[in-house]
């Protein structure tokens, strides 16, 4: 999701030709609220702008920012402290590392952060969702920051409430955690702000596994907060027993990325590094930010499959193309031709990946009269692009949005998923689509 007021600017500064400004994340060992600030820190954001505009938040905090090292990566760890906020000893929280009980004095922590689940200390000592929202209204930020900041709020008390079976005027957040959050939540609305980022994308995430003891008893990992933020999230398993991705991180995921998948076509700028806790895994516990410029378009290779056929039934032209697109097909198409003894016929183009023209091939020769296939190799360069399912009256339905090299985007739905769904409820098909576009023009 573009930073609207920031990219405006940005887009009115440097033209259309020079791309939209555009953080890819990596989150190969995750993300923490935290793991976020060092790396939007560790890619050149001002410390000094970030903590004269978090000042407006009007609560009491310190940030701790330093360089460390998590395996063969030099990262930025950040720590939020509270003053005068202490952990008390002899606590029954675990560690989320392992299960194993911390030493003395020493409460679990996700990712650098101390957070305690004892009940006690949340009833005292907390703030309710309502007050962090009141705090947010009132602290001295930009419309566009604390738009965002109460967005990600609202995420993560959702995902709270929901898997708690409460309603959102009880969820509760303990001091030193509600100052922890606040600080993490608005510094990474404010830091995408600061540095004119317009669109922000990531890697599927990667998840840990393993148990967490809790005022709630013991919970499997990921979090059930954490795992209700990530639905309609990729996810690919991280292979280690610990907590890859906080609630606070999976809210700030869910908030302002746009797309997941690989690195974007872009040119590259900046790399930044963000330091979790010092685990031991396969990979160092850090997320990596990538900032760059990125046009909507990109490039990719391609190969033509092409054959003449004059002796084919037309009507089997249908299950043709069914079985080339359920084989891989980007698109298939057919021409007519006039070929030789001036015989009608059809010229069949079927666009495809490299690595599947053989088994295109195969059904081109199975399932139509072809003795030849005509293949070439371009390059291609075309427009991003995204399939997403929408909530609609009738059910979820695909859509395909499509981004112009000026930023703008095109919503086309699914005809198949829209003529199924208005013959099943009786409604008219232009009135299915019509419903579905704009539900896809609003996912932005």
């Amino acid at each position: 999701m573009r930073a609207k007021g920031s990219g405006a600017r940005a887009r009115g500064a440097r033209g259309p030709a020079a791309g939209l400004r555009t953080l890819h994340l990596d989150t190969f060992s995750g993300i923490a609220g935290n793991m976020f600030l060092g790396a939007l820190l560790d890619l050149g954001l001002p410390r000094k702008r970030l903590e004269e505009g978090l000042s407006g938040l009007g609560v009491e905090f310190a940030l701790r920012v330093r360089r460390v090292q998590r395996g063969a990566l030099a990262a930025r760890y950040v720590d939020v402290r509270v003053p005068g906020a202490a952990v008390r000893r002899g606590t029954h929280l675990h560690d989320h590392a392992t299960g194993s009980r911390p030493r003395a004095g020493k409460a679990h922590r996700h990712d650098g952060k101390a957070h305690r689940h004892d009940g006690k200390a949340q009833a005292q000592d907390g703030r309710s969702y309502k007050q962090i929202t009141a705090l947010l209204r009132k602290a001295r930020l930009d419309t566009e920051v604390r738009q965002r900041a109460l967005a990600i709020f609202e995420l993560l008390a959702r995902a709270e409430a929901k898997v708690h079976g409460v309603s959102l005027e009880k969820v509760h957040f303990h001091e030193v955690g509600a100052v922890d959050a606040i600080v993490d939540v608005s510094g990474a609305a404010l830091g995408l702000s600061l540095l004119g980022i317009e669109r922000v994308t990531a890697s599927p995430v990667a998840l840990g596994s393993g148990q967490v003891h809790t005022a709630h008893g013991l919970l499997p990992l990921p979090a059930p907060a954490t795992l209700e933020l990530l639905r309609g999230v990729p996810t690919v398993p991280a292979h280690v027993e610990w907590e890859t991705v906080t609630p606070t991180g999976a809210a700030i995921l869910k908030q302002m990325v746009e797309s997941f998948g690989a690195l974007p076509a872009m040119t590259v700028e900046k790399v930044g590094l963000g330091a979790g806790n010092d685990r031991e895994g396969p990979l160092p516990n850090v997320l990596r930010a990538v900032l760059g410029r990125a046009s909507a378009a990109g490039a990719d290779r391609v190969s033509l499959l092409e054959t003449n056929l004059d002796d084919l039934v037309p009507e089997h032209f249908d299950y043709l193309m069914e079985r080339l697109f359920e084989a891989g097909a980007l698109d298939v198409s057919l021409q007519h031709l006039q070929m030789k003894k001036n015989r009608p016929g059809y010229l069949i183009r079927v666009l495809a990946r490299p690595s599947d023209r053989v088994s295109l091939a195969g059904i081109l020769f199975t399932e139509s009269t072809a003795i030849g296939v005509r293949v070439t190799e371009s390059d291609r360069i075309v427009l991003e692009r995204e399939e997403r399912r929408v909530d609609t009256p009738w059910g979820r339905l695909r859509v395909k949005r499509v981004r112009d090299p000026e930023g703008r985007v095109s919503v086309s739905a699914e005809y198949e998923d829209c003529k199924r769904a208005a013959r099943r409820h009786g409604v008219a098909l232009r009135e299915v689509v019509r419903v579905a576009e704009q539900a896809g023009r609003e996912l932005g």
